[in-house]
């Protein structure tokens, strides 16, 4: 143990500077060697704490100092120091702070970075959208905010988010978002180029989606183009549901993963599935080639799982069907709002399988109720009453009228208004705090659509429609409930960030891998808050009131958040996305299918049991009719 109580490492263990430093390692020994030098107290799994940006950094700098040519020995003593530096000491870390050239200074805010651990009072200097100086040396620039008293912090980035227009990106800004992105449903995959096109130069936050199984399946089965999620309910309210009873034949089954490639190929993050309110529709096969399909890409699926809402038992079948998928194509996902019950078993299926490699991550959000369309699957009278035991008049209430609806006046009301909005209570209150304690899980609103031509950036708050609070609060609520229940604010800024900007970038997502960090070189994405008051002010009777506490909101180096005022006309915000490629699409081909997968060819005289409609037929095999 050293002075400070921590454990020096062995000689044979190292610290792996990763493959950006050439394969050079730094061995323990050499760290420990030189941390006095740097103000160390402690050791740390650099490969695990640092980011790829941040080592490329420490290389750069150890380089210029020494120059290239270097003995093995001299380079290992010099990121020794660099490295140590970075972890307790950043203003050693970064040159020109005293250049009076930046375009933005902080100062004087606590500055935390969720990556590395940082936590200390310091300036920060941003220059063309970029960090370039954390540092305790004074520094000045074109315009300077005092966030005395208040924490600097990664942008929050939200990955289910359902309401990309003006209002609610406003309300968002307002909550810290400087990135949202709908993941869950997103846009028709036919759609995608265009709708980051119709943002980009318009938005004032980061903005990205995913290509949405959904709406492929609208457009096949029922011939219903939905491009977004506020757009949802062209299908949802019509009387048409094959997008969520039918199964497909082959043909059509091929059509719906054509649709999804499409958006995959043109740059979509993922492939979004509200799975759940298609479970009768889609097969477990459909749901195979779906994740088959977004992993040729290397990118994830974003599922509702097929029994949510349900028991601890259904819920955690759901994210098995996903999960094993995943683990067994080699595929990334992610679970959509698993704050229900069996919460536990589904944290730790992610942590267990993390821990053997996968990409696999979970986002919640902070509130007992969910909230969803009248006339979803999950709410008919069989599955809410027979199967999972609630009762409408205890569970189920009218988002504007606020009553709540028994099962006489939902029939009557799904009649007249289909996709009305509901708030659905399903868990207890204290939950929550079990939720915001859950390591390496992300906080994400899925806020829900106001839908009306006439809701514009200006329409005051009061006036809105009413809808779930966790659209315009989701963020400050987390940060609230954690410190009134004495969670680590370290532990919410990384569920706010950076757990999910870390599996994001993992994809090799460069928007990803530059943002929820507070560091040198990362995208200046930055939040500043009150952590000894900032509140969410939505609440369940008037949920689209703004969070407090928040008065400065930084997108890409551009102030998008002024003394707690959104400022109009302000478009900073960048496409989140992959770089558009060629198409990955393999059509289903079942004759091909049973060749792989079955040992006797199927012309083999009297190698099969006879059957007149075998366990092995196409609607097993094809997606599914």
């Amino acid at each position: 143990m050293d002075d400070a109580g921590y454990r020096e490492l062995g000689d044979g263990e190292r610290y792996d500077l990763t493959q950006s430093l050439n394969q050079i390692e730094l061995t323990s020994a050499a760290f420990w060697r030189n941390r006095s030098r740097a103000g160390v107290l402690y050791g740390t799994n650099l490969d695990k704490r640092f980011s790829q940006n941040r080592i490329t950094l420490m290389k750069s700098q150890v380089t210029d100092k020494l120059g290239e040519s270097v003995t093995r020995r001299q380079f290992t003593k010099e990121a020794a120091m660099v490295t140590a530096a970075s972890v307790v000491a950043p203003s050693l870390l970064y040159a020109n702070a005293a250049d009076d050239s930046l375009d933005l200074v902080i100062k004087n805010g606590r500055v935390m970075d969720p990556e590395t651990g940082f936590d200390q009072v310091a300036n920060v200097g941003v220059k063309d959208g970029r960090i370039v100086a954390i540092t305790g040396d004074a520094i000045t620039g074109a315009r300077e905010i005092d966030a005395s008293g208040h924490v600097v912090a990664p942008g929050f980035i939200d990955t289910h988010f359902h309401w990309p227009r003006p209002m609610g990106n406003k309300l968002a800004l307002l909550d810290g978002r400087t990135t949202v992105m709908d993941l869950e449903m997103g846009t028709l995959g036919e759609h995608v180029a265009d709708w980051y096109a119709e943002r980009e130069g318009k938005n004032p936050i980061n903005f990205g989606c995913a290509s949405a199984h959904e709406f492929a399946r609208a457009r096949v089965l029922d011939g219903i183009t939905t491009i977004d999620t506020p757009e949802a309910m062209n299908h949802r309210g019509s009387n048409k549901n094959g997008w969520s009873l039918t199964r497909p034949d082959l043909a059509r089954g091929n059509e719906i993963l054509r649709i999804i490639d499409a958006g995959l190929a043109a740059g979509a993050i993922g492939m979004g599935s509200t799975l759940g309110y298609m479970r009768d529709g889609v097969s477990a096969r459909e749901v195979f080639e779906i994740q088959r399909l977004t992993g040729r890409y290397g990118r994830p699926s974003a599922f509702h799982f097929r029994y949510t809402p349900g028991t601890d038992t259904s819920e955690a079948n759901g994210i098995q069907e996903m999960l094993a998928n995943a683990a067994a194509l080699g595929a990334p996902a992610i679970a959509c709002h698993f704050n229900n019950p069996g919460y536990n078993l589904v944290h730790e299926l992610l942590v267990r399988l993390r821990e053997q490699g996968h990409n696999v991550w979970g986002e919640l959000y902070p509130y007992a109720a969910g909230s969803t369309a009248l006339n979803a699957v999950f709410l008919e009278p069989e599955v809410w009453v027979d199967q999972l035991g609630y009762k409408y008049e205890e569970t189920i209430q009218d988002a504007l009228s606020g009553e709540f609806y028994t099962q006489e006046s939902r029939a009557a009301m799904v009649a007249k208004e289909p996709a009305r909005l509901v708030q659905v209570y399903k868990m207890p209150q204290s939950a929550i705090i079990d939720w915001l304690k859950l390591p390496d899980v992300a906080i994400a609103s899925d806020g829900m659509p106001i839908i009306g031509d006439d809701i514009t950036w200006d329409t005051p708050f009061d006036e809105l429609p009413n809808s779930h609070p966790r659209g315009a609060g989701c963020c400050a609520r987390a940060l609230r409930m954690g410190r009134e229940n004495g969670i680590p604010l370290m532990q919410s800024l990384a569920q706010l960030s950076y757990n999910s900007a870390r599996p994001l970038g993992k994809l090799g997502l460069k928007a990803m891998q530059e943002r929820g960090r507070m560091q040198q070189g990362m995208v200046a994405d930055i939040t500043i808050f009150d952590p000894a008051n900032v509140t969410d002010n939505a609440t369940y009777a008037k949920g689209n009131l703004p969070s407090s506490g928040i008065p400065y909101v930084i997108v890409n180096g551009t102030v998008t958040v002024d003394d707690s005022e959104a400022l109009a006309n302000t478009f900073p915000g960048q496409p989140i996305r992959f770089e558009p490629v060629e198409s990955r699409f393999e059509p289903l081909d079942e004759a091909a299918w049973m060749q792989k997968f079955y040992a006797v060819p199927l012309d083999f005289g009297g190698g099969l049991p006879q059957h007149t409609q075998p366990a092995y037929d196409k609607r097993v095999i094809s997606c599914c009719e």
